[in-house]
């Protein structure tokens, strides 16, 4: 963009002092919303939980933006919600509001006319009226069932104009009543991966062990009266760089890896004379139930430093195995 011919000389160092600025500004407002949520946050919440319908989002100008912007994050996280354009509301889209929904009207001053002119209609309706804004004495405060205060005591804008932090703390209260909703509701990582089903979130959260995992006559295991050379035959045929010790009830008691095979050649060991038995550790092999999400298992491996992990069922028995290229394959990391 061309600067006017009036503007000043380009200032570096002032554009970062007014960044900083900013910043600072805008902290300082969130910090200070924190005291004004009380009981009437908490009662906001309680309602919303309650309510048989949707959270209806409206909101002109900047406030409209933030209020599409909350309103997919309760959408996402397991509160059903929409946004409705107050101005064309007033022109048929009021009919996306029924009796049991919760409106959360947004607007700093409270005095938006676009809302203030549906005001009446949205009470006709019956709904419960949830107004944001940095007014109480606002005439939006007044025709609410319950307020949410955004209150900010300036804008970072130097003409202190612009919406700037007050909006922020909109944006900020809405994530605040998006997450207090989800917890109240036991939201899951499971459920938020149903509403985000596209793409590597969704692939994290959404794939398990069994739809990955090696299963069947691929999965290397051996008795404990096995001798090396069948262990490593095993290792070698099955491609995982390790083998299972699996009692007579098919469970895992041991682990044997190519780690373990070039330590033990290191230190002389001969190995001919040798049982599975014999190289067993004294503790029990990590392992991971099948029906675990795939990046917890990922998640696993990374903190134990191995490479191939075992799965087992619910009785503990084994039933498969997977490695880290079957997790980079499923693009889970």
């Amino acid at each position: 963009m061309t600067p006017s011919p009036a503007a000043p000389p380009f200032d570096a160092e002032r554009a970062i002092r007014m960044a900083c600025q900013t910043l600072r500004i805008e902290a300082e407002a969130l910090l200070q919303l924190q005291d004004q949520q009380g009981a009437g946050f908490a009662a906001v919440v309680e309602t919303i939980l309650r309510s048989s319908g949707r959270v209806v989002v409206m909101g002109m100008g900047k406030s409209g933006h933030v209020g599409r912007k909350i309103a997919a994050t309760l959408a996402s996280t397991g509160t059903p919600a929409l946004f409705v354009h107050p101005a064309e509301a007033s022109h048929g889209d009021l009919g996306m509001v029924t009796r049991g929904d919760v409106v959360l009207a947004i607007s700093n001053s409270g005095e938006s006319d676009e809302l203030a002119a549906i005001l009446p209609a949205l009470k006709r309706l019956g709904v419960t009226l949830v107004g944001m804004t940095g007014r109480a004495e606002s005439t939006l405060a007044a025709h609410s069932d319950l307020v949410l205060s955004n209150r900010v005591t300036q804008e970072a804008c130097p003409l202190n104009l612009a919406p700037t932090a007050s909006t922020t703390a909109q944006l900020a209260l809405g994530d605040a009543l998006a997450v207090a909703l989800l917890d109240a509701r036991g939201f899951r990582a499971e459920d938020f991966a149903r509403s985000h089903p596209g793409g590597a979130l969704g692939r994290k959260l959404l794939t398990h062990v069994h739809d990955i995992m090696r299963q069947g006559d691929a999965v290397p295991r051996v008795t404990p009266a096995a001798g090396c050379v069948e262990m490593m035959r095993e290792m070698s045929a099955k491609g995982l760089g390790a083998t299972a010790i699996v009692d007579g009830e098919g469970r895992a008691i041991g682990v044997f890896t190519d780690g373990d095979l070039r330590r033990a050649v290191e230190q002389g060991t001969d190995l001919r004379t040798l049982t599975a038995a014999d190289l067993l550790r004294p503790s029990r092999p990590r392992s991971v139930r099948a029906d675990a999400l795939a990046v917890e298992a990922a998640t696993l491996m990374e903190e134990a430093c191995i490479t191939t992990l075992l799965v087992h069922d619910a009785e503990g028995r084994l039933i498969g195995a997977l490695n880290t290229n079957d997790l980079m394959r499923a693009k889970v990391i």
